[in-house]
């Protein structure tokens, strides 16, 4: 039924138990492990633990709880059966033993056998009857064991009232209560009718005097066997009054009535007799009984006593007040006391406790049952106590009043109908609908035939999906599938627009729609001001998508500081407020711009705020200026410090940042030169610019002397430059020449390198060979497994703390470690004095550790090897020379920190120039002749010398004094024109 194979001798094959279809067991595991064609999930009973799966016989459609899992004989008692010769396939020889169909003491005689088992045909015993009449034998296939049989004659046994017979035909049990309808009177005999017999009372005798004018009395009598519901309402002995109980049984004589004189001796609380009370005796039933003046003191109905004076008749109700508690228990309220007995007052409590369905509050108000509900909830949340191995009896029954009885109303599972049943905890039962068409998947290849039931859905099938794709592309191969589950995703790649329409990617997955490239979106902003700063998105989709406003800061420099407007968001078309201070941070400097402060700008349109503000120059400002115009007055320029006049003004960093872009470097060092020959320009801001850009304004400012610093967050990030007392004038040399300078000497010392004879391995040497400081130490052929730690180790050892000299370990691909050197305001030559004054020292400590070799090197921003000391060393003659050429003579720099960024001879200990060729100490103590201002210090000496007569004399001493500073100043290669911040004259006994 599910499978196109044949069943063979050798197969192992399932029988169903119920319509004894043979499969095979392979298939039928199949079939029963597949949910989409066969197997259903029974819902839970109670919500907490779900039974077993069920799945669907193909024969019978009738569910199964036990899953197909081993191959076995037909009677089940031999697994892998291997039937001998002679015996039916699948079977094992033996007697079948299985119970019969229909239960009787028999077992199945016939050999292991397909299909079920034939009906008995044994005797079964000999039965009786249910009345025991009649016994019969039969059949044992006919034997009915559990049931017995009846004769059909009529039962005749006697009928519990002891009056009759049972009149049912012969049957099983008691015969029960009687239902013979028997006519009836009531004890006072007003009404006759026919009671059944089994609804009859106790049976009490009545009798009743007839009175007939003319004739003896009649007295009636009758046997009454129920009481009626009406009074009795016969008149007493007395004439005058009738009784007034229920239906009772009657005498032959009329009661006496019970206002008689001889009844009643009391009064009608019962304290005082009635002969106490008046004078005169009663004599009938109709005189006023007389009331005594004490309080009843009856027993109410409520429990308290009656608080009226003696009365007859019915006490009234109880007026007591009393505290009385609602119907929760919660409330209590004082009031009346027959009130709160009638039925007890409700408070305003709205009850929430959960109802049974665990979905729904209670929501009544003064619930009777939330004292029990409360009481409930805390004994399931009591733990047990310790050492208790009996666990705590806990009563999950709801009280009546918290049952939910709401319907469901939920969605079953199949997804049309809706549960009709009672609100209840867990999951709806399935659907009880039943669905009579087919089945199939999409292809219609693979069907389910109806019955079945309501929300099956379609089954799997094996068959290859048939869709077209959408791109054009071959399909993937799988299976068929309905349309709530897509195909697979297209695996080939091509080309694609990102979502921005910016760039046409390559390698893209088919099946994506949405391709981004990464970029800034770039797009104006509908505030005109700003652009998208998302990355790569759909159109349509930017900050300001579907009229949102601009969140972007203002941006916009301000007219009182020209400043950009970082405080407010966009309010674009609109202008800026400036009303509020200015955050921006600038610099606050003295006039002589020696001293700058860092402070908020403050502008706005009340104000310029900090902008208008200077420092107060002091005495160290009156120093630089004394130095920095002997500097003018002496003509120092860098170029004229150098042996041959090629020496370059600007840094290696600043020169190679000019080659990367000529032209534009040319024009900002035209600003610069601008500014500086231009004395009352005292700072000069540039426009915002790239992170590189500004790097190349900070390198070239201090080459000029300037202070640099830039301001303001990006984008509109800047550069501004201040003159200060350690700017003396613009180099004399231009980049372009600086440049070219570098570059000749670089090709000299190629051309050296290649007329020397050092074999053909020689000539192809990088340019930079020898024209470059060192600038880092290179360890070859290191110990494998070095690690960074241990080269840590040695260069603190080697290094000495006051040294400014920081190392950066970085491996090489090929296996070579580089220590890249930097110091703090040590220029590169300073640093190649510094590196060679540790070689020794380092290249011991690595060798005797077995570290490898170490030896100087350098290299340029990307690690790149420019130049061994090794490659240096071979050569000979011009390539030394060029060596000593390209790097200029540099003393030994001082430990004084006041002499740490000044490497030149003419400074003293404190920093200044001094035209005496003579020891330090010696200046020291020279240094209380000097005056603040020497040009009229000179004026009033030429003056006195003039008066006295020796004015030639004078003039060639100061002359000759003016030549040995010279000489002095150009010994030290520039020393005031590269970065001096101290120039102090100091007049000696000479001048």
């Amino acid at each position: 039924m599910i499978c196109y194979s044949e069943i063979q001798r050798r197969a192992k094959v399932w029988s169903c138990h119920t319509c004894w279809t043979v499969f095979h067991l392979n298939c039928i595991k199949k079939w029963s492990g597949n949910e989409g064609s066969g197997a259903t999930q029974s819902q839970p009973e109670n919500g907490d633990i779900p039974p077993p799966r069920q799945w669907r016989c193909p024969g019978c459609n009738l569910p199964k709880d036990d899953l197909p899992t081993s191959y076995s004989c037909w009677c089940e008692k031999e697994q892998e059966p291997r039937a001998p010769a002679g015996v039916p396939p699948h079977s094992c020889g033996q007697t079948c033993g299985r119970e019969k169909a229909r239960k009787c003491p028999h077992r199945c005689s016939l050999t292991c056998h397909a299909g079920p088992c034939p009906p008995c045909s044994h005797m079964g015993p000999t039965t009786m009857c249910f009345c025991g009449k009649h016994e019969v034998t039969k059949r044992c296939s006919e034997t009915d064991y559990d049931g017995g049989w009846s004769c059909g004659e009529i039962c005749g046994e006697m009928m519990p009232c002891g009056e009759h017979f049972c009149e049912l035909p012969c049957h099983e049990g008691l015969c029960g209560a009687c239902e013979v309808k028997v006519p009836s009177r009531c004890y006072c005999g007003q009404m006759e009718k026919d009671v059944l017999c089994n609804e009859r009372g106790d049976e009490k005798h009545s009798a009743h005097k007839l009175e007939v004018e003319g004739q003896e009395p009649i007295v009636e009598t009758w046997t009454g066997s129920f009481e009626c519901a009406n009074v009795c309402d016969r008149t007493y002995d007395c004439g005058n009054h009738k009784c007034e109980k229920y239906c009772h049984a009657q005498t032959a004589e009329p009661g006496h009535c019970p206002r008689s004189p001889d009844v009643v001796t009391h009064c009608s609380c019962g304290k005082v007799s009635i002969s106490q009370l008046c004078d005169v005796p009663r004599e009938t039933c109709e005189d006023v009984i007389p009331s005594c003046k004490q309080q009843c003191g009856k027993i109410l109905p409520c429990g308290h006593t009656c608080t009226s004076i003696c009365h007859s008749g019915a006490c009234q109700a109880c007026l007591r007040r009393v505290e009385i508690k609602c119907k929760c228990g919660k409330t209590i309220s004082n009031t009346i006391c027959h009130q709160g007995n009638e039925e007890p007052p409700q408070c305003m409590r709205n009850c929430r406790t959960l109802l049974s369905c665990g979905r729904h509050q209670c929501e009544e108000r003064c619930c009777e049952g939330q004292a029990k509900a409360a009481e409930r909830q805390s004994i399931k949340r009591k733990q047990r106590p310790l050492n208790s191995a009996v666990p705590l009896q806990i009563d999950d029954g709801f009280e009546a009043e918290h049952i939910c009885t709401r319907q469901c109303g939920r969605l079953l599972k199949c997804g049309i109908h809706v549960d009709s049943d009672l609100c209840h905890k867990g999951p709806c039962g399935t659907c009880r609908e039943a669905i009579f068409e087919e089945i199939s998947c999409h292809c219609g290849r693979t069907v389910l035939q109806p019955p079945l039931p309501c929300g099956t859905q379609p089954p799997l099938c094996r068959f290859p999906c048939g869709r077209n794709t959408v791109c054009g592309h071959p399909r993937v191969s799988h299976n068929c599938h309905q349309d709530d589950e897509s195909c697979p995703r297209c695996p080939f790649l091509v080309e694609k627009k990102c979502m921005c329409s910016k760039k046409t990617l390559k390698n893209q997955q088919c099946w994506l729609s949405d391709v981004s490239c990464g970029e800034v979106c770039g797009k104006k902003l509908k505030c005109g001001s700003h652009f998208c700063r998302k990355p790569c998105h759909r159109p349509g989709e930017c900050e300001d998508a579907q009229g949102a406003p601009c969140r972007q800061p203002c941006g916009k420099e301000k007219k009182v500081c020209a400043h950009p407007d970082q405080e407010n968001m966009c309010h674009a078309p609109f202008p800026c407020k400036e009303d509020k201070p200015c955050q921006s941070k600038i610099f606050v400097t003295c006039t002589c711009q020696a001293q700058k402060q860092e402070m908020k700008c403050g502008a706005s349109i009340a104000g310029e705020g900090n902008n208008g503000k200077s420092l107060p120059c002091n005495d160290e400002c009156a120093r630089l200026e004394r130095n920095r115009r002997l500097a003018l007055a002496l003509n120092i320029d860098q170029s004229t410090h150098v042996e041959g006049g090629d020496h370059i003004p600007f840094s290696a960093d600043t020169l190679t940042m000019f080659a990367e872009h000529v032209k534009w470097g040319q024009t900002q060092e035209r600003e610069f030169r601008v500014f500086a020959t231009t004395d009352e320009e005292k700072r000069l801001r540039f426009k915002p610019m790239q992170p590189r850009q500004r790097a190349f304004i900070h390198a070239l400012a201090d080459d000029f002397g300037l202070d640099s610093e830039s301001m303001d967050p990006e984008p509109h990030r800047h550069v501004m430059i201040w003159k200060t007392p350690r700017f003396v004038a613009a180099p004399n040399k231009t980049l372009a020449e600086s440049l070219r300078i570098r570059q000749a000497s670089q090709s000299m010392t190629v051309s050296a390198n290649v007329s020397d004879n050092e074999g053909p391995a020689k000539k192809g040497k990088a340019s930079n060979e020898v024209g470059e400081p060192f600038n880092a130490f290179i360890i070859t052929n290191p110990r494998f497994g070095l690690t960074v730690d241990e080269l840590r180790t040695v260069l603190t050892s080697v290094v000495q703390p006051s040294t400014p000299l920081t190392f950066d370990i970085e491996f090489l691909p090929s296996e070579e470690v580089v220590l890249k050197a930097s110091g703090h305001n040590l220029q590169s030559l300073e640093l190649q004095n510094a590196l060679q004054g540790i070689q020794i020292a380092l290249a011991t400590s690595i060798s005797s550790h077995n570290y490898g070799s170490a030896q100087l090197c350098t290299t340029d921003r990307s690690l790149n090897i420019l130049r061994r000391e090794c490659d240096s060393t071979v050569g000979q003659g011009w390539s030394r020379v060029a060596a000593k050429k390209a790097a200029p003579r540099v003393l030994v720099q001082s430990s004084d920190n006041a002499r740490a960024n000044n490497p030149y001879s003419a400074l003293n200990n404190s920093g200044t120039v001094t035209f005496a060729k003579k020891k330090v100490d010696k200046v020291k103590q020279k240094k209380e002749a000097v005056v603040d201002d020497w040009e009229a210090a000179e004026m009033e000496e030429e003056e006195k010398e003039r008066a006295s007569g020796g004015e030639e004399e004078t003039g060639k001493a100061e002359n000759g004094a003016m030549r040995a500073s010279t000489t002095d100043l150009t010994s030290t290669a520039g020393g005031v024109s590269d970065g001096a911040t101290d120039v102090e004259v100091s007049q000696s006994s000479e001048v």
